[in-house]
């Protein structure tokens, strides 16, 4: 049977709940060599968050920004950035807010498509309400996967909800640029929004956060460096601050991206009165589960869905239940959802066809790689120094200063960055590396195969490097390592 939108059926093989990315990867990986068939159910627009309100939006935005700050950077090149026409171009790249492609792409690969809101209703049982009021009853013969992503969550503060702040919704799919902004956290959404905020011409940003730096589940130098950048292009940074009240002129439901009403007076808990056109709250996630329908089968609903290494649920008996993506917490990465969800989809084939040889996901989390695209762009893979030492391992690390090679310098004379790696000394192999530098964001994968393929150091050595490259840093670093290795053996 060809594969349809909303199709005539009850029963599939697997039933994926939820169609953001790590969901089409799940049903794609279930069925393409086993034969089984799948379907997606989704309430809003397959692809999800990453492909409208969060990945591809806010690098459509960060790029130009990016281009127009290297420009600057850069003797004899200029470059002028136009707000309209970037916006317009993002709106490009989200595809107007419309699944069409994505529909497409999913048909194509035999997948079908159920629209409608879905909660488990037993076990390999799903119920799905339909935007017409109705409700379906689908079966799943094998599997059911669970992807329904996170939302934004927003603080307990004495007038923030009322004030109806924008989230990273309204931020990646703003439709006008607010003259004066706060942003409320210190992690990445914060920082990313704003870098693009002032770069498309925000004139005054001003970032709320509690801890003392940027960026604080990364080594300490990446939030150093991002916030004297930061500074330098006129965001004022508020360290150590929590907001302790909010009052908004005239709140109003404007829609996403859109200025949701008056003036804001944003009080700071020291008594500082900051006062905005808008306030972006970027305080983390909280995972949707509360919802969908987990107690009817033995679970407790709200919370992240614990998993093992298959991805399949913990607390389900069975191994038909799987979450992979947000819910799952393991990684609120898109590409780590993804990476979970070709995991649990070779699993659920597998299983299907009576094989005991599993694939785990357990070497895949050890890499983790993450890229934040601010200025400078900061990289990282596995673990920082500190978390290392908190596991236990006997840690040595060493740091190189990016600006200190050609490859770095050809890009921009007056280059920042720095370069950090975390070695195992008792297996002599890498286990974090970081990079803070203008143009790094490449890097990250080879520290990611050095890390999840444990690489020894010595065979290291004979990866040579490019030149002039960045990637000329991982020779530098193992110079540098080799070094003070030496020093410490002459003493």
């Amino acid at each position: 049977m060809a594969a349809t939108v909303d199709p005539d059926r009850s029963e599939w093989d697997v039933i994926v709940l939820g169609g953001a990315a790590a969901g089409e990867n799940a049903a794609q990986y279930a069925g393409q060599f086993s034969g089984l068939s799948a379907v997606l159910v989704e309430d809003e627009l397959l692809g999800g968050e990453c492909s409208y309100w969060a990945c591809m939006p806010s690098k459509a935005l960060l790029r130009p920004v990016e281009v127009v700050d290297s420009a600057a950077h850069l003797p004899g090149v200029s470059a002028r950035l136009d707000a309209a026409e970037v916006l317009a171009q993002r709106d490009t790249v989200i595809n107007g807010l419309d699944d069409g492609s994505q529909i497409s792409w999913a048909l194509s690969a035999g997948i079908d498509v159920v629209r409608g809101y879905g909660r488990l209703a037993g076990e390999r049982t799903v119920v799905v309400s339909r935007p017409d009021g109705s409700t379906r009853t689908l079966t799943a013969r094998h599997a059911v996967v669970l992807d329904t992503g996170s939302r934004p969550a927003v603080p307990d503060i004495p007038g923030l909800r009322a004030a109806l702040p924008w989230t990273s919704r309204d931020v990646t799919t703003m439709r006008e640029v607010p003259r004066r902004v706060v942003v409320l956290g210190g992690g990445v959404v914060a920082c990313e929004a704003a870098t693009w905020l002032r770069g498309l011409g925000a004139d005054e940003v001003s970032v709320v956060y509690r801890g003392d730096r940027l960026l604080p589940r990364l080594e300490p130098f990446a939030g150093e460096l991002v916030g004297e950048d930061l500074r330098d292009s006129g965001v004022r940074l508020c360290a150590g601050r929590n907001l302790a009240s909010v009052e908004r002129t005239g709140p109003s439901d404007t829609g996403h991206g859109r200025v949701h009403g008056g003036e804001i007076r944003a009080t700071l808990d020291d008594g500082t009165a900051l006062v905005a056109d808008e306030i972006v709250v970027a305080t983390g996630r909280v995972p949707n589960s509360e919802d969908i329908g987990l107690d009817t089968v033995g679970l407790s609903p709200g919370g992240f869905v614990g998993v093992d290494d298959h991805q399949c649920v913990r607390e389900a008996d069975g191994h038909w239940l799987y979450a992979i993506g947000d819910v799952c917490g393991r990684a609120l990465l898109t590409h780590m959802g993804k990476y979970q969800a070709r995991i649990a989809g070779d699993v659920i084939a597998a299983r299907a066809q009576g094989s005991a040889e599993l694939p785990s996901s357990a070497a895949g989390h050890v890499g983790l790689p993450q890229v934040v695209f601010t200025h400078p762009e900061v990289g990282s893979a596995g673990m920082t120094e500190q978390q290392a030492r908190d596991a236990g391992i006997d840690v040595e690390a060493v740091e190189y200063d990016l600006a200190a090679l050609a490859g770095t310098y050809v890009m921009r004379p007056d280059y920042r960055g720095l370069a950090k790696l975390v070695i195992d000394r008792t297996d002599d192999v890498v286990v974090g590396a970081t990079f803070v530098g203008a143009g790094i964001a490449e890097l990250v994968h080879s520290a990611t195969t050095a890390i999840v393929g444990r690489i020894p150091v010595s065979t290291l050595w004979h990866v040579v490097p490019s030149y002039p490259t960045a990637s000329e840093i991982w020779l530098r670093l193992l110079e540098a390592l080799r070094a003070k290795r030496h020093t410490g053996e002459a003493s």
